[in-house]
C-alpha cells in the first residue's frame, strides 16, 4: 500500500468550501446549544428543562430520520444543503428574537420556553436531512481512495467548530449576551449559505430515481442490519452516547457544583472537543486501519472511565481534564465510525445508511440529554453521571465478550481495495 498522504484531501478545492462551510454550521450551531441551554437553566433552575430540548429535538429527528435518507439520496445534494441551511437561518433568527429584551421582559417565562422547545422541535426535524446530506456530499467531492483521509478531516473541522463554538458561546454570553450571541450566529448561518454555491451540482448516482419509497426504506436499512461492522460499530456508540452525555447537564455543574460561570461553562465544553480535535488530528498521520476494532472498544471504555471520572470531581481543573480525556476517547471512536460507514456503504444508498446512522447516534444525542436531564432529577447530577459512565464501561465489555465481528474489525484490505479502484 502506496504510503499515506495526510493532506490528501485537501488538495481537492471544492472539499476545502465544503470544510468551510461546515465549520460555520458547526460553529454557529454549536454556540446557540450552548447559549439556549445556558438561558433555559437560567430562567427555569430546574435540570429537567435541559432533558426535555433534547426530547423535543429527538422526535422529529428520529420519526424523520429514513424518510430524509430516501428523499437525500433521490435528490441533488448541493442544492439540498442550501436549502437546509437556508431553513437553519431562520431558526437561528427566531431563537435571537426570543432571547431579545422586548420579549424577555415581556413575555411569560412558559411562553419563552415553549417557543424555544418550538423551535428546537423544528431544528430536529432538519437535523434529519443536514447528516444524510453532508455525509453524501463527502463522496461526491474526492475520490474513493482517499475516503478515509477526507473522513477523518471532515469529522475533525466539525470538532474543531464544536469546540470554538462552545468556548465563544460560553464567553460572548458574557460580553455581548445572549441575544447578541445567537444574532452572531444568524450571521454566521447567512455566510455558510452564500459559501455552499461555490460548490458545483453533483450528479445523483441513485440509480432508482423514483423507486416506492417503502422499498427504499426497506433496502437502507436491510443493509444496515446485515452488515455486522456497520451495526456493531452504529450500536457500539449509540449505547456510550446514550449514556455517557454530560453535556446536556453541564450548565448545572457549571453553575451549582463547580460555580464557575458562562466562562467556565464555554471552558467546560471547549475542553471535550480540544480533546477530540488532537486526537482525530492525529489520525490524520497514524492510520486506524490495523486492529480497527479493538482500538474503537478501547477508546469507548476511556470514555466511559473519563466520565466517571468528571462526575466524581469538584475541583474545575480535575474536570476539565477528565472532559479532555472524554473528547480524545471519544475522537477516535467518531474517527473510525465515520470511516467504515464510508468504505462500506454504496454511493446510491449514502443517505439512508446516514439517516440509519443518526437513529442510532445521532438522536442519541438528544435521547441522552433527556437521559441525563431526567436522571440528573431524580438521582442528582454527580450520581447521574457515575450511572452513565458506567452503563457505558458495561456496554464495551458486553460487546468485546459477544461480538467477534467488533472484535476482530480490520480495515486495511478495504483500504486497499479503493486504491485500486481508483
Amino acid at each position: 500500500m502506496a504510503k499515506q498522504d495526510p493532506y490528501a484531501a485537501l488538495r481537492i478545492r471544492e472539499f476545502n468550501i465544503f470544510l468551510f462551510v461546515r465549520f460555520l454550521l458547526v460553529f454557529g450551531w454549536s454556540m446557540q446549544f450552548i447559549v439556549i441551554e445556558w438561558q433555559v437553566y437560567s430562567i427555569t433552575k430546574d435540570p429537567l428543562s435541559l432533558g426535555i430540548i433534547g426530547l423535543m429535538e429527538i422526535i422529529p429527528a428520529f420519526s424523520m430520520a429514513l424518510f430524509a435518507g430516501h428523499i437525500v439520496d433521490q435528490k441533488e445534494k448541493r442544492n439540498l444543503l442550501a436549502l437546509c441551511t437556508a431553513a437553519f437561518s431562520l431558526i437561528s433568527l427566531g431563537l435571537f428574537l426570543l432571547t431579545s429584551d422586548e420579549v424577555v421582559n415581556g413575555w411569560s417565562t412558559n411562553s419563552v420556553l415553549y417557543c424555544i422547545y418550538g423551535l428546537v422541535f423544528f431544528g430536529g426535524f432538519l437535523r434529519s436531512f443536514f447528516g444524510p446530506t453532508i455525509f453524501s456530499l463527502v463522496a461526491l467531492l474526492v475520490p474513493k481512495k482517499i475516503y478515509h483521509n477526507a473522513a477523518t478531516w471532515s469529522t475533525s473541522t466539525w470538532k474543531t467548530a464544536s469546540v470554538s463554538g462552545a468556548l465563544c458561546g460560553g464567553f460572548f454570553i458574557s460580553w455581548i449576551d445572549v441575544d447578541n450571541t445567537l444574532l452572531l450566529v444568524f450571521i454566521l448561518v447567512i455566510l455558510s449559505l452564500i459559501f455552499t454555491f461555490l460548490i458545483k451540482k453533483k450528479p445523483i448516482l441513485n440509480k432508482k430515481i423514483g423507486e416506492p419509497i417503502t422499498e427504499s426504506l426497506k433496502a437502507g436499512v436491510k443493509f444496515v442490519f446485515s452488515n455486522k461492522a456497520v451495526l456493531g460499530a452504529l450500536t457500539l456508540d449509540m449505547i456510550a452516547v446514550l449514556f455517557g452525555g454530560t453535556v446536556a447537564i453541564l450548565s448545572v455543574f457549571a453553575q451549582d457544583i463547580l460555580e464557575v460561570g458562562p466562562e467556565g461553562f464555554g471552558l467546560l465544553n471547549a475542553s471535550i472537543s480540544i480533546g477530540s480535535i488532537v486526537t482525530m488530528l492525529l489520525t490524520t498521520y497514524i492510520p486506524i486501519n490495523k486492529n480497527t476494532g479493538k482500538k474503537m472498544l478501547i477508546s469507548v471504555f476511556i470514555f466511559g472511565l473519563s466520565i466517571i471520572a468528571f462526575g466524581l470531581s469538584s475541583i474545575f481543573w480535575v474536570s476539565l481534564l477528565a472532559l479532555f480525556v472524554s473528547g480524545a476517547a471519544d475522537g477516535i471512536s467518531m474517527v473510525i465510525r465515520q470511516t467504515i460507514l464510508q468504505l462500506k456503504t454504496p454511493d446510491e444508498m449514502r443517505g439512508r445508511v446516514s439517516s440509519v446512522n443518526s437513529m442510532f447516534v445521532g438522536s442519541s444525542n438528544e435521547l441522552g440529554a433527556f437521559e441525563s436531564g431526567l436522571a440528573a432529577k431524580i438521582l442528582g447530577p454527580v450520581a447521574a453521571v457515575v450511572f452513565g459512565g458506567t452503563m457505558t464501561i458495561i456496554t464495551v465489555a458486553t460487546t468485546a465478550v459477544v461480538s467477534p465481528t467488533i472484535r476482530n474489525l480490520d480495515l486495511t484490505a478495504d483500504i486497499e481495495e479503493n486504491e485500486k479502484e481508483d
